[in-house]
Order: C-alpha cells, then sequence, then structure tokens
C-alpha cells in the first residue's frame, strides 16, 4: 500500500502474482524446509539442542572475559544420525556450520571490498524450533530461486552477508551483486528511531506531505548525482540513479528540508489536483458551511504559505475567526511602532466611511482605493505599509497573500480585527 500511495510500480508481488508466487515465507515452508535438510546431509548444518539458559549462562561469561560473544559449538560434533534420532525427541534449532579458518570477501557496490575472519563468525541458526526460518536462510533460498540480481538493504546487514555468501557457496548457487546502503540519521547523528520522531512512510502521509516530496527527499538521503539539483522527477531519478554515487557515510534526516521541499511540491501541482486535495482538507475541519467557491479561495489564499497540507488547519483560522486570539511577537512589534499604529487610525476612519456601501465594487477594489487613500496620508509604502496591516489583520507577519485574505473575511471583519488591534 506505500508503494501505491508513492506510484512505485513492481514486477511481481502479492497482489500482482507472477512466475515465482508464493511470496508470504508462511507458504513457502516446505521449500526451506528442503534447503535446510540438504545442509543436513552435506554436513554443512546441525542440530543444537541447547537450552536458552545454557546459551545465555555461555554469553555471560565470554562478555565477562571480554569476549565477543557467540556460540561455543556444544552440539556441533553430534554424530548426524544421532542427532536426527534426537531432534524427533527433544526441541530444536538448526545452525549452519562456520568454517573455523580462513575469511570471507565481499565485493560490495558501495563499499568496495570488505573483508571477514571465520573465527569471529557466529553458527548461525537457519531454523527454529518453531519450524519456521530465520531470515538468513529464507531471504537465500527465495533470492535465488526468484532469480534476485542485486540485494540492496540497509548496512546494519552487512555483518550478516558472510553468512549468506556461504550459503549461496554451500548450495552451489551464483552469487547476486549486493549493496549496502547508508544508515538514515537524526540531526544528533543517532540512528533515526522512534523515540526521536516519525520512521514510518504512513506518518509523513497522515501528516500531509505529498508522495513526490517523500520520494524525491529520500532518494537524496545519501545520493547525489553530481551537481546542485534536488527537486526531480521519478523519471529523472530513474536515469540519473547509480549505485557509485552513494555515500558509505550516514544520511542526516534533516525535516526542515523535507518540509521546504514538501513546500515546493505543493505550488508545483496543478491547481486542479491541489484544490482537489486541499478543498477536501478545509471542508473536513471547517466548523461552518460554505460553498465550495468560498473553500476554492481559501486554500488558493493558503497555498505559497503551506509546507504540509495539514498546515492549512492552522493557516485557515483566520477565516473562521470572529477574534484574533494570538500575536506573533513580530507582528506584536510591528503594530508598536507609531507609524503602524497611524497607519491603522487611517485605514480604520477610511472603512468606516465604506463598510455597507458601494455594494456593486468588489471588496478587494474597496481595499485598493482605501490603501491608496492611507499611502498618500503618511508617505509610507511598501513592506512599512503592508506589515502593521496583515499584522493586525492575522496576528502573524507571514501566511497567506494579504489581498486574497481582505477578499476572503469581507470589510466588516477586517474592520473589526484592525479595531481589536488598536486597543491592543
Amino acid at each position: 500500500s506505500t508503494l501505491e500511495w508513492c506510484g512505485l510500480d513492481y514486477d511481481e508481488g502479492p497482489g500482482k502474482e507472477g512466475h515465482y508466487k508464493p511470496y508470504y515465507q508462511s507458504q513457502r515452508i516446505d521449500v526451506y524446509k528442503k534447503y535446510v535438510d540438504q545442509l543436513i546431509e552435506d554436513e554443512k548444518a546441525y542440530y543444537c539442542f541447547c537450552s536458552e539458559e545454557r546459551l545465555e549462562k555461555i554469553r555471560i561469561e565470554q562478555i565477562s572475559k571480554k569476549l565477543q560473544p557467540k556460540y561455543d559449538g556444544f552440539c556441533r560434533d553430534i554424530p548426524k544420525e544421532q542427532a536426527k534420532n534426537m531432534a524427533k525427541e527433544k526441541p530444536c534449532v538448526i545452525r549452519m556450520k562456520i568454517p573455523s579458518k580462513g575469511e570471507i570477501v565481499i565485493n560490495d557496490l558501495i563499499r568496495r571490498e570488505v573483508r571477514f575472519q571465520n573465527e569471529f563468525i557466529d553458527d548461525q541458526i537457519l531454523f527454529k524450533s518453531d519450524g519456521y526460518p530465520t531470515y538468513h536462510l529464507a531471504n537465500v533460498v527465495d533470492d535465488h530461486l526468484m532469480e534476485i540480481s542485486h540485494v540492496i538493504r540497509g548496512e546494519e546487514w552487512l555483518q550478516s552477508t558472510p553468512k549468506h555468501i556461504l550459503l549461496y557457496k554451500y548450495f552451489n548457487w551464483g552469487i547476486p551483486e549486493f549493496a549496502h546502503l547508508p544508515l538514515l540519521l537524526n540531526p544528533d547523528r543517532s540512528k533515526l528511531s522512534k523515540r526521536q520522531g516519525d520512521v514510518a512512510v504512513e506518518d509523513y502521509k497522515s501528516k500531509g506531505y505529498l508522495p513526490q516530496a517523500l520520494l524525491n527527499f529520500v532518494a537524496l538521503l545519501g545520493w547525489n548525482r553530481g551537481d546542485d539539483q534536488e527537486i526531480f522527477s521519478v523519471g529523472e531519478l530513474i536515469e540519473s540513479f547509480t549505485l557509485d554515487k552513494v555515500s558509505k557515510s550516514g544520511a542526516i534526516f534533516n525535516i526542515d528540508k523535507l518540509n521546504w521541499m514538501n513546500g515546493a511540491y505543493i505550488r508545483k501541482l496543478p491547481e486542479e489536483n491541489y484544490l482537489s486535495i486541499a478543498v477536501k482538507f478545509i471542508k473536513d475541519i471547517d466548523p461552518g458551511e460554505r460553498t465550495d467557491e468560498d473553500y476554492k479561495k481559501m486554500v488558493l489564499a493558503l497555498r505559497n504559505s503551506l509546507l504540509t497540507i495539514n498546515d492549512i488547519k492552522e493557516r485557515s483560522a483566520i477565516f473562521f475567526k470572529e477574534k484574533i486570539e494570538y500575536y506573533s511577537d513580530e507582528a506584536l512589534e510591528w503594530g508598536k511602532k507609531p507609524e503602524g499604529k497611524n497607519i491603522l487610525k487611517i485605514m480604520i476612519n477610511e472603512l468606516e466611511k465604506t463598510v455597507g456601501t458601494r455594494c456593486s465594487v468588489s471588496t478587494l477594489d474597496i481595499f485598493k482605493q482605501i490603501l491608496a487613500a492611507v499611502q498618500k496620508a503618511t508617505g509610507i509604502k511598501g513592506k512599512e505599509l503592508w506589515m502593521p496591516i496583515r499584522s493586525a489583520v492575522t496576528g502573524l507577519t507571514e501566511g497567506p497573500d494579504l489581498p486574497l485574505v481582505i477578499e476572503i473575511l469581507g470589510m466588516g471583519k477586517i474592520l473589526n480585527f484592525l479595531k481589536q488591534a488598536i486597543e491592543l
């Protein structure tokens, strides 16, 4: 469902069956059993009957001696036929036999040559006592049978890769290409985790991020084409992406950059697409009853100030209030300036002459005429003229385009907000 939301298709799998089904490990148990039995016969794997208590005792002893914790091979040399008979009576797991000497070399597409000494590799459990395979066996068997050419995964799996390569060799299978991607990191360079923020695509979807923005952002975590371009379509990413440009070091997940990118994508959306998303959202939060045309005006006024679609909830509040309940510090500063107060007083005078009259003239045209009169009376223009008005009308120094806000609110409400600001 996540891939579908992101607009990413796949060749086959659950919901799109093909030659390599079934895809669920629970439906492939007989396949894994066949191959683990082969390893037992070839004496590349063995039954292990050690209890959890014994394993924990060994682990504690090894740590106390400052040794790397690993299985001590207690059951490794039980004769094969004897172990098979014992397995009928006693709970057990199946472990792979790691050679005690030598090394395994990984030619990783990102990290190049990585070497592991066999003496430090644990005899990995391949089959659990509940009759289910571990990831280590299942992924190797599935990838071979499904003719996978490239295994691309997170760097935390690099330590397990020598075991996987050894399994390919035990089965006399061709070894796929491996590429281990850098981890995503928090700004403090700790591993991205739920303790410090959202890690699931669904979290970002629910917060109003667009799929194309999230895709673009994630593609640039640990990869760079070699230039300054930051906004990429999926087609451009497909054309440009190569594994040799992926970094070995972890990538910082910068939420500010994601917000900036999502805002850019919101503004890039065709207006029809934006309206279909935004109007539905604002209808869900609006306590009153308005026409679709009213809602369209509101969300179009907000568009340039949005970082996520969810921002509509906070930023649209101005349209539904009868009183400004919050002024930012910056807005208060603009209102405290003597010239700012003067602008608001003159505006109030002009508005009081106008409200309820000239019904054939649009609200926006009236506002423009009043603004011209204020500018002429004060000699102030540009930002020094606009900011006191914006601060009084919205309580903020940034946000939706002011002319659109004026048009939506109407002169009566604007007059009330200006008076409230003067009193404050």
